[in-house]
């Protein structure tokens, strides 16, 4: 298994720091950057990354949002979530801790996802994003700043990237581009079936959570988009025998 961690257009180098440093720590290697502050060797940034200032951050990558939603499984944290399943932007969310336990042995391209200090990720990003994470606090005080709340996440996978874990076989999910074209599938499936407007985006957030939560194979997903394929045929143009009556 392959866990990157990728942070959002972060405001201050030092946090950038902090977590490459918490990476090190707990054996995470490949830090994304979206939109990033400029990274001074001699600067924050560096002094904060302890010995990540020797590999995690000088091989860290620049990359679109976007580039994270087509290569990979992501997971974006949240500090504030939906109360219940009416509404699926900030629900369903799992802890850091299950979501450990939700990974352990599927074979996919993961990347945690970190948003702003003040802010976190915005609902339109957290819209793309296949599974959400949050971490259980204070009902009083319930927001961690950016550096805790990586640390804590990462620390709860460190089972899935230290040697010493034996981890069971691993299941094989579908590459993300399959995975993206399911979904494609399903919303032209949702336009053949004239679904209602107003509730078309929280259908296909929901239906992108379900399949983030459940790591479909390849075959799976093959399988998901001939049936859709074939009902959005019959919506479209009719059910064969249907046809066949007309003729």
């Amino acid at each position: 298994m392959s866990i990157s961690v990728a942070v959002v257009d972060a405001e201050t180098p030092g946090n950038v720091g902090t977590i490459a440093r918490a990476m090190k720590n707990f054996g995470f290697e490949d830090l994304l950057l979206v939109d990033p502050p400029e990274l001074d060797p001699d600067g924050e940034a560096y002094g904060f990354a302890g010995h990540a200032r020797e590999d995690v951050l000088p091989n860290a990558r620049k990359v679109s949002f976007d580039y994270l939603v087509e290569h990979y499984h992501t997971v974006g944290t949240t500090a504030t979530t939906n109360e219940d399943h009416r509404r699926h932007i900030r629900y369903p969310f799992t802890t850091p801790a299950d979501l450990a336990q939700s990974l352990r042995g599927v074979e996919t391209d993961t990347c945690l996802v970190f948003g702003r200090e003040r802010v976190g990720l915005h609902n339109e990003e957290l819209e793309r994003i296949d599974e959400v994470c949050a971490i259980p606090a204070s009902a009083e005080y319930p927001v961690l700043n950016l550096g805790q709340a990586a640390t804590v996440v990462l620390y709860e996978l460190r089972e899935l990237t230290v040697e010493e874990t034996q981890l069971p076989d691993a299941i094989e999910r579908a590459p993300e581009g399959d995975i993206e074209g399911l979904h494609d599938q399903f919303a032209s499936f949702l336009d053949a079936l004239r679904h209602e407007d107003s509730r078309r985006p929280k259908t296909e957030r929901l239906f992108r959570r379900l399949l983030g939560r459940a790591h479909p194979t390849t075959r799976e997903v093959s399988t998901l988009r001939g049936v859709f394929r074939k009902a959005e045929d019959g919506l479209r143009y009719g059910l064969p025998g249907d046809r066949e009556e007309g003729e």
